[in-house]
């Protein structure tokens, strides 16, 4: 299991790793993603001995069908809240999950107003602001924009993630600091690096990243790196 990160007030963040599951190859081992082609029974048993590893139950999770939107949705109950890519909720009891293989998990927490939220931002989320939107929607469940706490999940960087030339400047339109050149010295986009700017500029002053490359990092889930491939789940839940 990956660390668990501290956003305050009681509230915790965490990125699961490959190991530990018990998905068979190419999905080994801790797959987490339904959608990914995987035995539906052994990303159940995953999901569990996730959850289990990180002291909450598996019941209590909030998950999105997600679709590189930039949908908000607001959770009163665990299990699938509906397809959209950020999700919020007010109920102490419920965890927010958010699952990847590249893109950038996006965890959210005004602790002190017991507000969570959590997206999924991929380059089409990242360029229509699915991190502001979520920011955004905590504020209207009652969160406070100077409060709320930000853990960026690990993505695919800027040197990695090669993209033809008109999709970065379509990107980049829309998400200027998106704009990056790959160790090849081709166009890529880094997803990091602009939704930084997005949360920044949105007002977050709390702001921590994960900071490893999926493609660079062997104990993650990389679909640039290989697909078919699994998918690790990004937490956010009171503790």
């Amino acid at each position: 299991m990956g660390n668990v990160v501290d956003l305050g007030h009681g509230v915790r963040a965490a990125v699961t790793e490959r190991a530990g599951g018990v998905s068979t190859a190419p999905y080994d081992s801790l797959n987490m993603g339904l959608g990914s082609g995987d035995e539906r029974e052994a990303v159940l048993a995953n999901r569990r001995t996730a959850a289990a590893g990180l002291g909450f139950d598996a019941d209590r999770v909030v998950w999105m069908n997600q679709v590189h939107s930039c949908d908000v949705l607001v959770a009163d109950a665990p299990g699938g809240v509906g397809t959209c890519d950020a999700v919020v909720t007010t109920r102490p009891d419920l965890v927010l999950g958010s699952l990847a293989a590249d893109c950038l998990p996006v965890l959210a927490a005004d602790g002190e107003a017991g507000v969570l939220g959590a997206a999924h931002s991929g380059r089409l989320g990242t360029a229509g602001g699915v991190a502001v939107r979520l920011v955004e929607e905590m504020v209207r469940q009652g969160a406070r924009l100077d409060r709320i706490s930000v853990f960026l999940g690990p993505t695919i960087c800027g040197s990695c993630y090669e993209v033809p030339a008109e999709m970065q400047a379509e990107t980049a339109r829309l998400a200027p600091e998106a704009a990056s050149t790959t160790r090849q010295g081709t166009t890529g986009v880094d997803m990091l690096a602009a939704v930084t700017a997005q949360l920044r500029g949105a007002g977050i002053g709390r702001l921590e990243a994960d900071g490893r490359c999926t493609l660079e990092s062997p104990e993650l889930f990389s679909h640039r790196r290989g697909a078919p491939t699994g998918r690790f789940a990004s937490f956010v839940w009171r503790s």
